[in-house]
């Protein structure tokens, strides 16, 4: 596909995403379902999509990424944009799940949402965090988000970082592990680097 054509693709993605993040809107996650933000890098929206798809039976996908032109994160306030993200895209959902792509570490926003999901705010929550290799990655070793590498390598590190799932109940016990680890390693969570302040470059 060419670049054009990918990246229109990427924006229907996306405006698909978007769509079927609303339709749930009023939905309550349950004990088997739990609702899930999804942290990715634009240029992954058609795979994002294709896992939406796949396995929209095992989570509630309630709001999905944030774009750079998000007047709600243009403050020139770091604390008001940590809040924001996590008061207006964080607060309805208890797990964050990383879609892990070949550049997705270079995305400053991509390091505010999980700096976001890291962090006891005034209410005292936290989101289960736990990243997922994409398709496109297969064959590959992708640079990982420095944050995300911080929670990551021994048992008791907060999150886990997984294969794509080959079924619904492969990636049920993913999201479930995520969930309890808000109560079961919340004493392990690393949320000390500096938040990146420009994208990074990826070849």
């Amino acid at each position: 596909m060419s670049t054009t054509n990918q990246a229109i693709a990427n924006e229907l993605a996306r405006r698909e995403l978007r769509r079927i993040s609303e339709s749930y809107a009023a939905s309550k996650g349950s004990a088997s379902r739990h609702k899930c933000f999804l942290s990715y890098h634009g240029a992954n929206a058609t795979e994002v999509l294709d896992f939406v798809n796949r396995f929209e039976n095992v989570f509630i996908p309630r709001v999905i990424g944030i774009t750079e032109d998000d007047p709600a994160i243009q403050s020139e306030n770091s604390e008001y944009i940590m809040d924001t993200i996590r008061e207006k895209y964080l607060s309805d959902s208890t797990v964050t799940i990383l879609m892990v792509g070949a550049c997705t570490w270079s995305r400053k926003i991509v390091d505010w949402e999980i700096y976001s999901s890291l962090r006891r705010d005034r209410v005292n929550r936290l989101n289960g965090v736990m990243g997922i290799r994409l398709p496109s990655t297969a064959g590959q070793r992708p640079k990982i988000l420095g944050r995300f590498n911080d929670n990551l390598g021994e048992p008791e590190s907060y999150a886990r970082y997984w294969s794509y799932p080959d079924n619904a109940q492969a990636l049920q016990t993913c999201i479930q592990d995520a969930f309890d680890a808000r109560s079961d390693r919340a004493s392990h969570i690393v949320n000390t680097l500096p938040r990146m302040t420009r994208n990074s470059a990826c070849p």
